[in-house]
């Protein structure tokens, strides 16, 4: 069976050890993801961190999908799904191959305790760690189309305890979720 992870900046990953998916299957991340690990394919949608990937030289060595690349800087552009949000643009990357089970790992969608969620969060280009959580409505959206797009493909969420599951994920057959200990603990 053919494995694919789908990294999101949520902290609810903070405990996997990336590294070692390696040997499972292909990875495909978002946004300062590369300042740390590189995956198999890296996407970023806003201008600010984008345009810090593409200087740092990072597309010139890695394959990178951003909205408007930078000449000569290695990019390239996105062409599915151009107007969603990154970790949408990576789960519709990582859904076109052929039928296989993918992993959504740090989707966490909402805050946590009222506040931003994100493992870069206090870094250059993000809100600040005390800031309110990120509106989610149209992250659920744009997952629930990718996810209904691709029938052939197995979905699993991987989540922390107190993470939502929203309503329109209860309705793709597709998709399913389990608890990051259960994740852990299958893929050390």
């Amino acid at each position: 069976m053919t494995l694919t992870f789908v990294l999101g900046n949520g902290v609810s990953r903070q405990p996997i050890e990336l590294t070692t998916l390696r040997k499972y299957g292909k990875i495909y991340g978002c946004n300062a993801l590369y300042r740390h690990f590189t995956p198999d394919v890296l996407v970023a949608t806003d201008p600010g961190i984008s345009t810090e990937i593409q200087k740092s030289g990072y597309a010139l060595k890695h394959k990178f999908y951003t909205r408007k690349p930078l000449p000569s800087l290695g990019a390239n552009p996105i062409v599915y799904n151009y107007t969603y949000s990154s970790g949408p643009v990576a789960l519709t990357y990582a859904s076109k191959s052929d039928p296989h089970t993918i992993y959504m790992l740090g989707f966490d969608l909402c805050g946590v305790n009222s506040k931003f969620n994100n493992v870069y969060a206090d870094t250059e280009f993000y809100k600040k760690s005390h800031d309110g959580p990120t509106y989610f409505g149209s992250w659920i959206e744009q997952i629930t189309e990718v996810v209904r797009s691709h029938p052939k493909h197995q979905y699993i969420r991987v989540m922390a305890e107190n993470v939502i599951i929203p309503g329109e994920f209860h309705t793709l057959k597709n998709l399913s979720h389990i608890p990051i200990t259960q994740f852990c603990s299958d893929y050390k």
